[in-house]
């Protein structure tokens, strides 16, 4: 944990005062959590940007580099709890369909 003197204008630190004892934060927890959003969008932004630079085709040529292989068996799901899922969902269906009758 890193200590940060900052200079505010007594009208952001009287609105930062009141705003803590609302939330029932320190002002300490109140600008942690302000900074860290901050940062979070500067730093989506950024992610953005480079994405813009991504094209299609060199995707697909990374794509093609990867070895056609079967999914290892851990890797799967099996037909059998996927069905047994949906005969559940079905039977509980027609159950509620039968106990509305």
């Amino acid at each position: 944990m890193s200590t940060l003197s900052v200079r505010l204008p007594n009208s952001f630190h009287r609105q930062l005062r009141e705003l803590a004892t609302r939330e029932g934060v320190s002002m300490n927890q109140l600008i942690s959590s302000a900074v860290g959003e901050k940062l979070a969008a500067l730093m989506t932004e950024d992610y953005l940007d480079r994405a813009k630079r991504g094209s299609r085709k060199a995707y697909e040529a990374v794509l093609r580099k990867v070895r056609d292989v079967p999914a290892e068996e851990r890797d799967t799901l099996s037909n059998k709890r996927y069905l047994d899922s949906s005969v559940k969902r079905k039977m509980k269906s027609a159950h509620r369909a039968l106990r509305r009758r």
